[in-house]
């Protein structure tokens, strides 16, 4: 019976490998169909070329042809940062377009400036009126214990 009992167990562990080796078979397969299935959907995706109308070509090659005739040794419309760092030289040149970025941050440090400068004018006037507040409250405190102690005085 060990033999036959052997023989049953060899068989049973030969089954079972058959099958791991088929569970694995298929599950590549699973995994090769999953990337083919993406593979033809990114293939079906299609862009369209953007439509550019007459106006926008004619805008385009006009930008170009401005920026063609532009040479090294003629000054590129842009200042030169080391020579300008003061507002009236931005206004001088005869740019394409301007840029506003110095201003910008000039415009927005000054009103941050300003601002901060009201805020504390502000908590000046309201620091002076609790004083004014305090000094008032200390006065009449002393008046109320000057009061206390006449009275006091009287009833002796």
């Amino acid at each position: 019976e060990e033999d036959l009992l052997n023989d049953v167990c060899r068989e049973v562990v030969e089954k079972w490998s058959e099958s791991q080796i088929v569970d694995a078979k298929e599950k590549k397969e699973d995994e090769i169909q999953a990337i083919a299935s993406m593979m033809e959907k990114q293939a079906k995706i299609v862009v369209k070329p953007k439509e550019i109308s007459q106006e926008e070509k004619q805008r385009k090659a006009a930008l170009l042809a401005q920026y063609a005739n532009v040479t090294d040794e003629e000054e590129y419309p842009f200042p030169d940062p080391v020579k300008t760092h003061t507002l009236p030289a931005l206004n001088s040149l005869p740019a394409l377009f301007r840029n506003t970025n110095v201003e910008d941050v000039l415009n927005a440090r000054k009103l941050e400036r300003e601002l901060l400068r009201d805020e504390f004018q502000k908590k000046k006037e309201q620091d002076k009126l609790q004083r004014e507040k305090d000094k008032l409250a200390k006065q009449e405190r002393k008046e109320k214990e000057k009061k206390r102690t006449q009275k006091g005085e009287r009833k002796r």
